[in-house]
């Protein structure tokens, strides 16, 4: 095969493999969208028990707090494949668009390499709270900490995921 042909093919497997993270991605991102519709019926019956009926219980209000740890691990990933991630706007709009496709792929392996060091350092972290079972220390709260414990590091991944499609995105625009 020519080399010509090689990097040929090797541009369509990593555009196919862009294309099926960001699908992924778009999935995963509009199932997870629906927990902040979740979210607020929960936050708003809380508050209807609390205040109308004095009632209130710590499971249900440690479920908001679990149902928001899905939203924003799941979602920022989703936010970064819509560019509505966190970036200086009055600086990069001024920027020529070679320049604004350099500073994409420097911030794609930049969140790559944040990616790598928080999910090695929530491994153990997860591992922790599963060996010793952490659950609510309040009584009548949550138990299993650790499966909400264990989204970090797949929210991370799919971040990394992400970033990943993300610089293989901005190499392909640097190429046409």
């Amino acid at each position: 095969m020519a080399p010509e042909q090689e990097q040929q093919t090797g541009a369509r497997v990593a555009s196919g493999v862009r294309a099926g993270i960001e699908r992924c991605v778009d999935v995963l991102g509009q199932w997870t969208s629906w927990l902040a519709l979740v979210i607020v019926v929960l936050m708003s019956v809380n508050v209807l028990l609390r205040y109308l009926f004095s009632e209130g219980s710590v499971w249900a209000q440690e479920l908001e707090w679990h149902l928001l740890a899905p939203l924003i691990l799941f979602g920022m990933s989703y936010a970064m494949r819509h560019g509505e991630h966190v970036r200086v706007d009055i600086l990069y709009a001024k920027f020529s668009d070679r320049a604004k496709i350099w500073v994409d792929l420097a911030s794609a392996l930049l969140c790559v390499a944040l990616c790598i060091l928080v999910i090695w350092f929530s491994l153990h972290y997860v591992q922790q709270a599963y060996v010793i079972d952490e659950g609510s220390p309040d009584p009548g709260g949550l138990p299993h900490r650790y499966l909400l414990k264990s989204l970090i590091p797949i929210g991370f991944t799919l971040l990394l995921l992400q970033g990943i499609a993300s610089a293989i995105a901005s190499i392909e625009k640097l190429r046409s």
